[in-house]
């Protein structure tokens, strides 16, 4: 508020028209931004103050917690790289295959494949032993049934030969095929254990990497508590400095124009003192007219 303005204020409140809460709400805004000021004109000369006997207290109380923001600071960094270091190794341990277990990786590979052609070939001759059983059964019928047509006629015996030898070879290769057969099943439960082993192998090697990265984890963990803890300890610290830096800008701005040491600290903040000064003014305006003063 300008002297203008409260000549006015104070003539329309002759007349009977008083704005208390409006004063003391415009006051106390200004109040507000006064306190803003007071804390960054202080933040911006208090190393210029060092001289100045009255702020001694508040100088050096500065120059600790400064000192020791610094080190919560670095220690926050720390904690934050030990965190990014944590992640890394943690992304890297579950995405990575060590060589040794990609080894096992190509081996489990190559005994599937084996296994597959040993299948295959199992399929093969179940399926070629069962088209000889059932020409086995169709040729044991048709001598069946030639035995009795011939039974009794000279000449015949040849050909129920020929169909008993054919019965003999059929015979034969049926119990080579289930020979074969059983030997490849041998075969294939063989290879089945070798996968189960490598399986085995495997899943030891996923387990210690879990516990690896749960170790990194748990370091993640430790670290965002020390993190909160510090930065908790950081913000007490700012408050502080503010305060300080507060006290400063307040004693600085009232005594720029009665000491020495304060106008040449505020040498370069002349505009804001200035404005600081306005602000004081217009609030002393404001509570004089909500009759407070």
């Amino acid at each position: 508020m300008t002297s203008t303005r409260y000549y006015i204020a104070r003539l329309v409140q002759a007349f009977g028209l008083l704005r208390r809460n409006t004063r003391m709400s415009d006051a106390a805004s200004e109040m507000h931004l006064l306190r803003e000021a007071e804390a960054q004109l202080g933040a911006a000369i208090w190393e210029k103050v060092e001289g100045i006997e009255e702020l001694s207290v508040e100088y050096w109380n500065l120059r600790r917690l400064i000192k020791e923001r610094d080190l919560v600071q670095d220690k926050l960094k720390e904690c934050q790289t030990k965190i990014d270091e944590a992640h890394e190794e943690r992304v890297t341990l579950l995405n990575t295959t060590p060589e040794l277990q990609q080894e096992l990786l190509d081996e489990r590979v190559v005994l599937l494949m084996e296994v597959e052609k040993l299948t295959v070939r199992r399929d093969q001759i179940v399926g070629e032993a069962r088209d000889i059983r059932r020409t086995y059964d169709g040729i044991k019928m048709k001598l069946e049934v030639l035995t009795k047509e011939y039974a009794g006629t000279v000449g015949k015996g040849e050909e129920i030969e020929k169909v008993k030898n054919r019965l003999v070879e059929l015979k034969t290769r049926f119990s080579e095929l289930k020979r074969l057969r059983i030997e490849i099943g041998h075969e294939i439960e063989a290879s089945d254990a070798k996968i189960d082993l490598v399986d085995g192998k495997l899943d030891e090697f996923k387990k210690e990497q879990r516990v690896r990265a749960s170790g990194a984890f748990g370091v993640i963990g430790e670290r965002n508590k020390e993190i909160s803890v510090l930065r908790a300890e950081s913000a007490v610290l700012d408050t502080q400095m503010r305060q300080l830096y507060a006290e400063i800008g307040r004693f600085v701005s009232r005594h720029t124009h009665l000491h020495p040491g304060c106008k040449a600290a505020a040498e370069s903040q002349r505009g804001l003192v200035e404005i600081m000064r306005a602000l004081r003014r217009s609030i002393a305006l404001n509570h004089r007219l909500a009759g407070m003063a």
